[in-house]
């Protein structure tokens, strides 16, 4: 199966444009915060794996911004949505 790449572009705290594949969004269990997981085309380690990003979506007028993941709480949230996603 060959899906195709989802390009964005996000802007950087300098200003400056990166584009991005974007992988999924995630929506915590209660419904109140959105997430986006994307990935920078980024290899690491002998297997080759791929770095992926997560980050917190907050919508500010027409634009969404994207703020990191502040706590291990939060952290632990995301974590059981990406396995729940993993997993079906």
């Amino acid at each position: 199966m060959n899906e195709e790449k989802r390009m964005i572009t996000i802007k950087n705290s300098n200003g400056e444009n990166n584009t991005v594949e974007l992988i999924t969004y995630l929506i915590s269990d209660d419904n109140m915060t959105s997430y986006m997981v994307y990935s920078k085309g980024e290899k690491v380690g002998a297997e080759d794996d791929e770095i992926i990003y997560v980050s917190k979506m907050q919508k500010e007028g027409n634009l969404v911004k994207l703020n990191p993941i502040e706590s291990d709480e939060e952290w632990q949230s995301v974590q059981k949505l990406l396995k729940q996603i993993a997993n079906a």
